[in-house]
């Protein structure tokens, strides 16, 4: 496995270090081309009429979309390139506020946990996930643990 050379091994993540994202913005072309992909064409995200008559008055992104555009965002650190092996799961994922057109979403990761896996060179690192838009408010959050590679010998 070859890393990437801002990528770490999973002895190398500390409990309570915090991982930034730079931000990206998210526009009508990004939920139509989610809602295209997905199959998921429910109207408060494609029809602007009846988006406007809804309880947000405008359309929003879709939440698998923000889940989506958060990983990408965590990926593009160069942190997890070619050192990890596999994504266990998720727990607790929390949809707490709508996207709407325009915004702009940053992540962090808070290391929870790190531990070695049962299989030599390979361990669990633990963290929480936190995406908020341009004005702090929080938008997702969600525990994840990342099977990684240890450093070769």
């Amino acid at each position: 496995m070859s890393k990437s050379r801002n990528a770490k091994y999973w002895h190398e993540f500390e409990v309570g270090e915090v991982i930034e994202t730079s931000g990206r913005t998210i526009e009508s072309g990004d939920v139509n081309l989610f809602a295209g992909l997905s199959g998921d064409f429910n109207p408060v995200h494609v029809n602007q009429v009846y988006a406007e008559k809804g309880m947000f008055g405008v359309r929003i992104g879709h939440g698998l979309l923000t889940l989506a555009v958060t990983s990408g965002q965590m990926n593009q650190t160069g942190m997890f390139e070619g050192t990890t092996i596999g994504f266990l799961g998720m727990d607790n994922v929390r949809f707490s506020s709508p996207v709407r057109f325009g915004d702009t979403v940053l992540t962090t990761a808070t290391v929870t946990s790190t531990r070695e896996s049962n299989k030599p060179g390979r361990g669990v690192v633990a963290m929480t996930i936190t995406t908020k838009n341009q004005r702090g408010e929080t938008v997702l959050t969600y525990d994840q643990a990342l099977l990684m590679a240890g450093k070769p010998a």
